[in-house]
């Protein structure tokens, strides 16, 4: 069994069905320690993501959960094969925060993304120009440069994938409207809007859709954010982008998951069909070009 979903999904799906598999046999993390001869300590660091684990140490854990199926035993396998493997984005470490790199990870093995953005073309949409213009004067140019190059490598990244995730992204008509790049080049900002045109326009699993200017006020103004579904029984991950405070990654049961799923269905309602949002989408660069 072969996966292309990264090793931090691949990590978390191993050790939410370890924990599954626990309770399920009605055992404490001490009941297994002790059964394997392990200290407390190392089953606590696996489950909790802390450790990776060894072909050896988890064929012993299947072992004590009663795991016989030599197709469920794979999966774990692959997995955990999986989850040792260095990720691309260990590249960036020291440039960009831990909470945003493991947030990149999840990204990348992500079945569905849902991302609403009201000032900024989302990340996984922008063109090299429209990035790199963002990035200048506002960091260093050793920082621009390997943020302009992560953006494209997250996006090179997600279309290679064998099974690419469905993505769809809301955004409020201010970020198609405001000239981003005019004082560098007046072309940046109309070659973006139609690269997001012909992007949703060529892939049936992209969807952007944009909330006009006639809606009002709606939830999307207090914040960019993102939802990640995943496949596997994986918990989704909601990510909400920092401005004047850190960025934060919300998992598991938190209420907060429940509450974004619901605003970015309200935000839908807010927002234009496809089709009539890509034409203006379209009709916004014409414009920027007069």
């Amino acid at each position: 069994m072969t996966t292309d979903q990264g090793p931090i999904v691949q990590s978390a799906l191993l050790r939410t069905e370890l924990v599954r598999l626990r309770k399920e046999k009605g055992m404490t993390q001490e009941q297994v320690a002790n059964r394997l001869e392990w200290s407390p300590s190392k089953l606590i660091r696996v489950e909790g993501g802390k450790n990776t684990i060894t072909r050896t140490d988890l064929q012993a854990l299947l072992t004590v959960y009663d795991v016989v199926s030599e197709s469920r035993q794979e999966r774990l396998q692959s997995w955990a094969r999986g989850a040792r493997e260095p990720a691309w984005w260990n590249a960036y470490r020291g440039e960009f925060d831990e909470t945003f790199l493991t947030y990149v990870g999840y990204t990348a093995g992500a079945a569905y993304i849902r991302h609403f953005h009201g000032t900024l073309v989302p990340g996984m949409l922008q063109t090299e120009e429209y990035a790199q213009v963002l990035y200048t004067g506002v960091v260093s140019p050793q920082q621009q440069a390997f943020g302009v190059k992560l953006r494209m490598q997250r996006q090179r990244e997600l279309a290679k994938r064998d099974d690419p995730p469905r993505q769809n992204y809301i955004i409020d008509e201010a970020v198609i409207r405001r000239h981003v790049g005019v004082k560098v080049d007046p072309a940046i900002m109309p070659n973006q809007l139609r690269h997001i045109a012909e992007s949703a326009e060529a892939d049936e699993l992209l969807t952007v859709r944009v909330i006009p200017f006639s809606a009002g006020a709606h939830l999307g103004i207090f914040g960019p954010f993102s939802l990640l579904e995943f496949e596997g029984g994986l918990s989704d991950v909601l990510y909400l982008e920092g401005r004047a405070s850190a960025s934060v990654m919300v998992t598991g049961e938190d209420t907060r998951i429940a509450e974004y799923r619901d605003n970015f269905e309200t935000l839908l309602d807010e927002a234009l069909t496809p089709e009539k949002s890509i034409a203006l989408i379209r009709q916004a660069a014409e414009e920027l070009m007069d």
